[in-house]
């Protein structure tokens, strides 16, 4: 019987690697583009009234909002990526 060539498993770091960096660098890029055009003091004014945050506040959650969101777009991509073989294996014949 041949069996298929199955594509040994990647080390975690290096799964975690191809999640985080990619979403990173998209999240600064993101960060740098919508504050371009956002203020963060104003903006937290029209959504949080009774809080004061800082620029640098302000700053720092959106780019950890920016990045969970392209963290989470690169995982699907990273589940859609897999090799299928390592789950459409053939039924036992009984």
């Amino acid at each position: 019987m041949n069996t298929p060539f199955d594509h040994p498993p990647r080390p975690l770091a290096q799964r975690l690697g191809a999640i985080l960096w990619p979403s990173f660098f998209a999240a600064g890029v993101a960060t740098m583009v919508f504050f371009a055009f956002v203020d963060p003091v104003q903006l937290a004014q029209m959504t949080w009234p009774d809080f004061e945050i800082g620029r640098g506040v302000g700053y720092s959650i959106g780019f950890f909002m920016f990045w969970a969101c392209t963290a989470s777009a690169c995982t699907f991509t990273w589940i859609l990526l897999r090799p299928s073989s390592r789950f459409n294996r053939p039924l036992p014949r009984d």
